[in-house]
C-alpha cells in the first residue's frame, strides 16, 4: 500500500514524537510537524503539502479561526481533530463547521486512528460513537443565534432537517412525515441550500449546532435509532 502523507499539529512535541512512529507502521508517512496551526500554515505555504493532517483542538484555544484558515489554504486535503474530551458534543459540532473530517478522541487507540484516517480518506465524516449518540439526543445547550439562523428555514424544511439527526434515509423520513419520498429530496435539497451545506452529515452538525435535536420532532414520530455515520 502506498504510504500517506500526513502533517501533524500538536503543541507537546513529545505526543508529535510519540505518535510518529505508530503513524508510520501504519502506511502513513509523517513528512512534518508543528506546535501550532500558525506554523503549519507557514510550512503548507512553503510548499509542503500532505493528503492529511492531524491535528489537536486544544492547539486552537477554543478560537476555531485558524482551523478555518488551514481549511482555507488546502481545501482538498482530509482534516482530522483529535480531542481530549468524549462529551463535548458543542466542540464538535464547531469543529465540522470550521471544516474538519473527522473528531477523534486522544485516548484512541494506534489502530483504531490508523482506521478512522483510512476511513477520511474514503469520503467518511468520523467522530466517536459516543459523541453521536449525545447529537441524536440533542445533548448541550444550543447558541445565542439559534432563533435567527432557523428563521430562514420553513416549518417543513425544520421538520425534515430534525429528522435528519436520526440518521434514517428518505424513504424512513418521509413515512414519518406523512409526504412522499420525493418530497423529502426536494425539501432536503432546499434547506442544503439555504445553509450551505453539501451533504447529510454537514446539515445535521448544522442543526446540531443551531439548537435543534430529536426532542424537537413531536412525540408521535417513531423513536430514533443512532445515525449511520462513521464512529470509533
Amino acid at each position: 500500500m502506498q504510504e500517506v502523507d500526513i502533517l501533524v499539529i500538536d503543541e507537546s512535541r513529545l505526543f508529535r514524537e510519540g505518535v510518529t512512529p505508530l503513524l508510520n507502521e501504519a502506511d502513513f508517512a509523517v513528512v512534518g510537524e508543528a506546535e501550532s496551526i500558525e506554523e503549519a500554515v507557514r510550512k503548507i505555504e512553503a510548499g509542503m503539502l500532505p493528503k492529511v493532517i492531524l491535528v489537536d483542538f486544544s492547539t486552537t484555544d477554543g478560537d476555531l479561526s485558524a482551523l478555518r484558515q488551514l481549511r482555507e489554504k488546502v481545501p482538498t486535503v482530509k482534516l482530522a481533530v483529535l480531542a481530549a474530551s468524549a462529551d463535548d458534543v458543542h466542540s464538535l459540532a464547531l469543529c465540522f463547521e470550521a471544516g474538519a473530517d473527522a473528531y477523534l478522541l486522544k485516548a484512541i487507540s494506534p489502530d483504531a486512528l490508523a482506521q478512522s484516517l483510512r476511513l477520511v480518506l474514503l469520503g467518511e465524516k468520523v467522530f466517536p460513537t459516543r459523541l453521536a449518540a449525545l447529537l441524536v439526543n440533542g445533548a448541550g445547550p444550543p447558541p445565542t443565534n439559534a432563533s435567527t439562523e432557523l428563521g430562514r428555514l420553513s416549518n417543513r424544511e425544520t421538520e425534515i432537517l430534525c429528522q435528519l439527526l436520526t440518521g434514517q434515509p428518505n424513504k424512513v423520513i418521509a413515512k414519518a412525515l406523512n409526504i412522499t419520498e420525493a418530497t423529502v429530496k426536494v425539501h432536503l435539497k432546499g434547506l442544503m441550500k439555504k445553509i450551505q451545506t453539501v451533504n447529510r452529515t454537514q446539515a445535521a452538525i448544522w442543526a446540531l449546532n443551531n439548537g435543534l435535536s430529536v426532542n424537537s420532532l413531536p412525540t408521535s414520530h417513531p423513536s430514533p435509532t443512532p445515525p449511520r455515520w462513521g464512529g470509533v
